[in-house]
C-alpha cells in the first residue's frame, strides 16, 4: 500500500480563513421530491451502489480551471451573503469558488422542516478581485464546498468552526485552535489503475439551525468507483469541537480494506533531527499516534519523517480510541509566529459502537515541505468489504488540545537515541512524566523493554527530578536486523505506571 503525498493545495485550501461567503437562493427544488431525511440519503446511496460510478463534471470554463493558487485565492465571499445571516441565527455558512485544484463542484441544500432547497451558485456571492474577467462568466459554475461559523470564542463574532473541501476532507477547531490536522469520510486502501481512489462528497444538505442551537447537523453524500456512504455529521462548537458522525456504506465492488475515521496530518522534524536547516526547533502538526486498546492499554507511537515510507499495523479488537496528537504546548518548541503550531488541534476518534477485530494503521511518508500532509492514521476492519455489502459505523470526533480520555498515568515525553559504547548497538533514551509520576516520591520503578528482534541490554531507570517523571535508557544490538519494534513501560510491582512507548527502529 502506497499512498502518495497529498497536493500541497488540500492542505493550503483552507488557510483561506480570511475570505468571506455567500446567500441562498429561494429556487424550489423540483416539486413532488420526497422530504429529505436520513433514511432517504441511505436509500440513495445503496441504489447509487447499484449502478456504474459516474465521475463528476469537472469545470470546464477556462477561466476558472486555469486559475492559480494565488488568483483563487483572491476570489473572495461577501461576507453580507452568508447563508442564515439575515435571520440571525447562530450559525451561518460560507461558500469557497470552484477552481484552481477544486475543479469538481458539489451541490448544497438547505434543509427548513420538510422544506429543501438548492444554494445556488452565483458570481454576485463573490469579490473577484484582480480576476475580473473571470466574474463575467462564471454563471452557474456550483461551489467548491462551504465552512461553518459560529461564536466559539467571541459571543459578537461568528468564527470559522468546521471546512469541508475538496474530495471527502473536512477539518474544524475548537476555542483558541488554528487549523492542522484532517479528517475524511472513506479512505479505499489500494490502487486502482496505477491511481489512488479519493472518494468525494457530491452533495450535502445542511439542516437549517434553531435560534437556541448548539449544533448542527450536515448530511453528506459520498460516491467512489469501490463505494458510497450516507453520512451524517452532528457538529457541537466548543473549547472542543466535537463531531459526530454516523455513516452507512455499500461497496460496488470487493474492496480489500477501507479506512474508518482516516486522519491526516503533517510532521516534517522534530528537536532530534538534523536534516532540515531550519531556525525553528520543531515543525509538525501532530507529533504522535496515541491508542486506547480494547484491553484497556495505552500505546505512544513517536512520529517520523522518514526516508521511505513506512507503514505500522496495531492489531486489536474493539478499539477503545485512537488519534494523532499534539502534544508540545509551548511556543518555544515551535518557535514560528505565523503557524502557531502550539495551537494546532490534537484529533481524537471515539468508536461509539464496538469495531470489532481490525486494526489502528499508521502511513508515515517521506516529505521535504511542511505543506504536504505526510502522516496518514486510520482503522481497518478485518475482512474484505464484499459487492453489496452494507456496513454501519458511528463515531465521534474530538479536535482538541488534549484527549478527553486522558488518565492519570505517565506519559511520554521524549524519544532519543545516540551511539552506544557497545560495539554494534544503539542506546535509547526515553523521557516519562506527568500523571501520577509528577508527584512520585518512590525511586522504584521498574522499566519492561522489548524488542521484536536483535537484543536489549543495559537497561537503566534514573529518577528526573527537573522533569518530574523518569528516565529509561537501554541499548539495542541490532543483529543486522533491518527492521525492529520496540516497546516499554514502566511499572512498580503489577501496576502499570505509564503508557507503552512503541517505536520502529530501521538501523
Amino acid at each position: 500500500m502506497l499512498l502518495h503525498i497529498l497536493l500541497t493545495a488540500l492542505l493550503l485550501a483552507f488557510t483561506f480563513a480570511d475570505c468571506n461567503a455567500g446567500t441562498v437562493s429561494k429556487n424550489e427544488e423540483g416539486t413532488g421530491q420526497t422530504a429529505f431525511s436520513a433514511d432517504w440519503l441511505i436509500k440513495r446511496a445503496k441504489a447509487m451502489s447499484q449502478s456504474t460510478f459516474q465521475p463528476p463534471d469537472a469545470v470546464s470554463f477556462d477561466a476558472v480551471s486555469r486559475l492559480t493558487y494565488d488568483e483563487h485565492r483572491d476570489i473572495r465571499f461577501l461576507v453580507e451573503k452568508a447563508l442564515w445571516r439575515d435571520k440571525k441565527l447562530p450559525f451561518e455558512v460560507q461558500f469557497f469558488h470552484p477552481g484552481w485544484v477544486f475543479r469538481h463542484p458539489v451541490r448544497v441544500y438547505e434543509v427548513s422542516g420538510r422544506t429543501t432547497r438548492e444554494v445556488h451558485f452565483t458570481p454576485d456571492y463573490f469579490n473577484y478581485g484582480r480576476n475580473g474577467r473571470t466574474s463575467r462568466s462564471s454563471s452557474g459554475l456550483g461551489f467548491a464546498g462551504f465552512r461553518l461559523h459560529y461564536p466559539l470564542n467571541d459571543p459578537e463574532y461568528l468564527d470559522e468552526v468546521i471546512v469541508f473541501l475538496g474530495a471527502s476532507y473536512f477539518r474544524a477547531v475548537g476555542q483558541g485552535q488554528h487549523y492542522g490536522i484532517t479528517s475524511r469520510g472513506l479512505l479505499i486502501d489500494g490502487k486502482r489503475n496505477g491511481e489512488e481512489e479519493f472518494p468525494l462528497f457530491r452533495e450535502f444538505w445542511l439542516e437549517r439551525p434553531l435560534p437556541s442551537a448548539r449544533h448542527i447537523i450536515v448530511h453528506a453524500l459520498l460516491d467512489s468507483p469501490s463505494a458510497t456512504g450516507a453520512y451524517t455529521f452532528t457538529v457541537h462548537p466548543g473549547t472542543d469541537t466535537v463531531v459526530d458522525v454516523s455513516a452507512t456504506l455499500f461497496a460496488r465492488k470487493d474492496v480489500e480494506k477501507i479506512g474508518i475515521a482516516p486522519l491526516t496530518s503533517m510532521y516534517l522534524f522534530g528537536k532530534k533531527d538534523s536534516r532540515f536547516d531550519d531556525f525553528r526547533p520543531e515543525v509538525h502538526d501532530s507529533d504522535g499516534l496515541s491508542i486506547v486498546t480494547g484491553t484497556g492499554e495505552r500505546i505512544w507511537r513517536p512520529l517520523a519523517n522518514p526516508p521511505k515510507t513506512r507503514v505500522s499495523v496495531f492489531l486489536d479488537e474493539n478499539t477503545r480510541g485512537f488519534g494523532l496528537l499534539q502534544r508540545n504546548r509551548n511556543f518555544t518548541d515551535y518557535q514560528d509566529l505565523e503557524s502557531r503550531y502550539e495551537q494546532r488541534p490534537s484529533l481524537w476518534v471515539e468508536p461509539l459502537q464496538g469495531w470489532g477485530k481490525g486494526s489502528v494503521r499508521l502511513l508515515e511518508i517521506p516529505s521535504d515541505v511542511e505543506y504536504n500532509d505526510n502522516i496518514v492514521a486510520y482503522w481497518a476492519s478485518e475482512g474484505v468489504f464484499k459487492k453489496g455489502e452494507q456496513r454501519s459505523i458511528k463515531y465521534r470526533l474530538h479536535w482538541c488540545l488534549d484527549p478527553p480520555d486522558r488518565d492519570k498515568g505517565g506519559e511520554v515525553a521524549v524519544t532519543s537515541s545516540c551511539r552506544s559504547d557497545l560495539p554494534g548497538a544503539r542506546r535509547f533514551v526515553i523521557d516519562f512524566h506527568k500523571g501520577q509520576l509528577a508527584g512520585d516520591a518512590e525511586n522504584d520503578a521498574e522499566a519492561v523493554v522489548t524488542a521484536s528482534a536483535g537484543e536489549i541490554s543495559n537497561i537503566v531507570v534514573q529518577k528526573n527530578l527537573p522533569a518530574g517523571g523518569y528516565r529509561v535508557f537501554f541499548d539495542l544490538l541490532t543483529l543486522d536486523h533491518k527492521l525492529i519494534e520496540m516497546r516499554c513501560f514502566l511499572k512498580r510491582g503489577a501496576v502499570r505506571l505509564t503508557e507503552t512507548w512503541s517505536y520502529q527502529w530501521t538501523p
